[in-house]
């Protein structure tokens, strides 16, 4: 499975320039054989037809102690794309990302880097035989080192070849090549992620991987960090697979979303793809804020207490559960629903507001359809004019798209 491209992925690394930081005394002892910097532009195709899957599961079992984590696991990552595997915790996603690592191995299945098997039945190469590059929650910086030392740790260079590399390093992922004389200490949650991230890089890593490295940042400084390491990877021209249980980060950060439930993966498919035309209710509602109603499916219209709504390729007819985003109800004056505000949650640029829909009224000459929904549901909008949905105001509603419909289950 081949995802489809977020944005256009990157050309070359920055350059080198002349100079670069000191950090002599904190650097570990290594091989004096030169690797040059790698500063030549490297092009992507961007028609996931023609671009090879670097990363391919096949079939992965894992367990712990006769408790299975994970139960025959499929995906495929393209060469030069982000996904990110979100899921709740204990879904098995950190376990599926230290295989792909190799920090251990699968009970069953397959694992290939690059066309290469790393891991299958007869065959497992330990992590540091593999080009991979590994960034943990916390950074894992090495407290008594320089901020030059940590990067350079492990690389085969020494002197004033390693302080070029390490400061072409410090640029990559925005940061002064002054940093490099710092400890860990002296940085900010962002910095040390970002240094954690270089040394990472420092050794030109196939496949990155990133567990959780934004979650125990503050928001602001977690939205600009983010997105720092994607441009860094985006220009290195590096696949990358983030595990993460934030929605919002996994949907914003990849090129592909697969989203992990008890084990498996329950979905795969670009961010609009997972947001919109979510699988399950499940994945519906884990993947942000869902209005589930009552529907009965007719067509290709599903009849609810908002009236009827478009659904593409509908699976069952009948009785079904509706789905639809709040954004895609809107407040609209002599639009065909009517509600009245319940209560509202204040979040700055926008306002979540409840409402509890008109229910449907009925009488004795104009007997109700078995099929017609009630009405009288409370369902959550979102506005950005907080003074409008005031607690007790009648409000006109419309529908904008369409809806997502799932099996009934009681």
């Amino acid at each position: 499975m081949t995802s489809q491209p977020k944005h256009s992925r990157g050309v070359s690394p920055a350059g080198v320039s002349p100079g670069g930081a000191d950090f002599r005394g904190g650097l570990p002892a290594g091989s004096t054989t030169p690797v040059p910097a790698n500063t030549e532009s490297r092009t992507f195709v961007h028609d996931s037809s023609d671009v090879p899957d670097h990363l391919q599961v096949t079939d992965i079992h894992k367990s712990f102690g006769g408790t299975e984590v994970l139960k025959g696991v499929d995906l495929d990552v393209a060469q030069g794309r982000t996904t990110a595997i979100v899921g709740p915790s204990g879904s098995g996603k950190t376990t599926l990302l230290r295989l792909i690592a190799g920090f251990s191995a699968p009970d069953s299945g397959r694992i290939a880097l690059g066309g290469t098997e790393v891991a299958g039945p007869s065959k497992w190469m330990p992590a540091h035989k593999r080009s991979v590059g590994y960034v943990a929650q916390d950074g894992a910086l090495f407290p008594h080192l320089s901020v030059g030392a940590n990067i350079a740790f492990g690389l085969p260079l020494r002197g004033k070849t390693a302080a070029l590399r390490v400061g072409e390093l410090l640029e990559m992922v925005s940061m002064d090549r002054s940093y490099a004389k710092r400890r860990p200490h002296q940085l900010s949650g962002g910095q040390q992620q970002r240094v954690a991230l270089a040394r990472a890089l420092a050794r030109q890593p196939e496949l990155m991987l990133l567990d959780e490295p934004f979650s125990a940042l503050d928001a602001g400084l977690r939205v600009a960090t983010r997105r720092a390491v994607s441009q860094t990877l985006e220009q290195a021209g590096v696949t990358t697979i983030l595990v993460t249980h934030d929605q919002a980060e996994a949907l914003s950060f990849a090129d592909q979303v697969a989203v992990m439930r008890d084990g498996k993966l329950a979905q795969i498919g670009s961010p609009f793809v997972v947001y919109t035309r979510p699988t399950d209710r499940a994945t519906a509602e884990f993947l942000g804020d869902a209005v589930i109603l009552e529907a009965w499916m007719e067509g290709s219209l599903a009849l609810c207490s908002l009236g009827g709504i478009p659904v593409r390729r509908p699976p069952v007819q009948g009785k079904v559960h509706l789905m639809l985003r709040p954004e895609q109800i809107r407040i609209s004056s002599g639009g065909p629903i009517r509600g009245r505000v319940v209560d509202t949650d204040y979040f700055g640029p926008e306002t979540t507001v409840r409402i509890q829909l008109e229910p449907i009224l009925v009488d004795a000459e104009h007997p109700r359809d078995p099929h017609q929904p009630v009405g009288g549901e409370v369902i959550n909008i979102r506005h950005w004019n907080a003074m409008l949905a005031r607690p007790g105001t009648e409000l006109s509603l419309k529908v904008v798209g369409e809806g997502v419909v799932f099996p009934w289950q009681d």
